[in-house]
């Protein structure tokens, strides 16, 4: 049997296979509060070994697109505990990605009070969709106060211990594709002359700090992230000191002995190729799992696994499109097409009505 579809652990956490669910985001929360519907689609593919929630914002402020869900109110824990009991029925273990969107936010997506906030106030290029008023610039974010920054850190901590209670196996920090905590780490976003900005040490601290914060609530063994060196989504450009840069963040995540990085490539999207000194550097400093993602097949993921180039592998529209992606590759059943007209509309349709083999 291919490594791919055996039993393995992460951590201590048994998984059925060594398939992970991407984060997708989806936009089918109503009112940004997991539903029935949202219960389906995740139910349709616990024959995963870990499955990743979409972007789950911690805080009203992180809620920077329509229909997302959030983990801050009584409403949004008790849906999602709905959720993670029927995947965990299923087989599949569950982490929710925690995504405060910083500047990619629009107003008009935020419940009233809520604010854009970001560490500096440089607007991002391009326009936020809004259901309201179809797409808009995206605004001009306020430049956080230490006092924001150490009310953000609360509100992770707080979403990690909603997260546990709505019965998720642990957290993904999502510190990728240009949200806060990468608006942090990157010097076009973060232009801050305090001890938040500057140098890579500077720019890495509110990162670090969530993670040491969250680890202290709910335990190393709970607590993932995601980073994408290289990426560029959301107005990221490349610049010279990357590399180096994320080098000191592999070597200071190690000391923190969280549960994985995940490291997303969206070469195969347009993206710039991640370069495989990057991928080797964090397989060499970190010693815990490593999980990698981007545009991978059964096959490829197989040799990578194989060779020891990661732990776990990720995959984004092969599970979109095809709730029973595992037996498909096991068969060798041809995949369903994903429909990229409906990745963020609402309702059923792209969602859950994908067929499966049986159908």
């Amino acid at each position: 049997m291919p490594l791919l579809f055996s039993e393995t652990t992460l951590g201590s956490l048994p998984l059925q296979n060594h398939l992970v669910m991407s984060p997708l985001t989806r936009n089918r929360a109503t009112h940004n509060i997991p539903n029935a519907l949202m219960a389906e689609y995740y139910q349709q593919r616990a024959t995963m070994g870990l499955i990743i929630t979409e972007g789950t914002s911690p805080s009203p402020n992180g809620l920077g697109y329509p229909r997302i869900p959030g983990i801050f109110s009584a409403e949004q824990v008790s849906g999602w505990k709905t959720i993670t009991d029927q995947v965990h029925t299923d087989g599949a273990k569950m982490f929710v990605q925690l995504m405060h969107c910083g500047r990619i936010a629009h107003p008009l997506n935020l419940p009233a009070g809520a604010r854009v906030l970001a560490p500096s106030a440089v607007a991002a290029a391009g326009e936020m969709f809004t259901d309201s008023q179809g797409l808009q610039p995206h605004p001009v974010p306020a430049a956080m106060s230490t006092a924001d920054i150490q009310t953000t850190i609360t509100e992770f901590v707080n979403a990690a211990k909603n997260a546990v209670q709505a019965g998720f196996d642990g957290v993904e920090l999502h510190a990728a594709n240009g949200y806060l905590l990468e608006q942090f780490i990157r010097p076009n976003t973060n232009q801050r002359s305090d001890n938040y900005g500057g140098n890579i040490e500077n720019r890495a601290r509110f990162v670090l700090e969530v993670v040491d914060a969250v680890i202290a609530a709910i335990g190393k063994d709970k607590v993932g992230i995601r980073l994408s060196p290289f990426g560029i989504f959301n107005d990221m450009p490349l610049y010279d000191a990357m590399a180096a840069d994320y080098r000191y963040l592999a070597e200071e995540l190690n000391a923190r002995a969280l549960i994985y990085i995940h490291l997303v490539d969206h070469s195969a999207m347009g993206a710039p190729e991640v370069p495989d000194s990057i991928k080797t550097a964090f397989r060499e400093i970190f010693k815990r799992t490593l999980i990698l993602s981007g545009g991978y097949d059964a096959q490829r993921a197989d040799s990578d696994l194989t060779a020891g180039k990661c732990d776990l592998v990720a995959f984004g529209r092969p599970i979109l499109a095809n709730p029973d992606l595992v037996k498909r590759w096991q068969t060798g059943a041809p995949l369903n097409a994903p429909d990229m007209n409906t990745f963020y509309t609402p309702g059923a349709k792209g969602y859950t009505d994908y067929p499966g083999l049986d159908d």
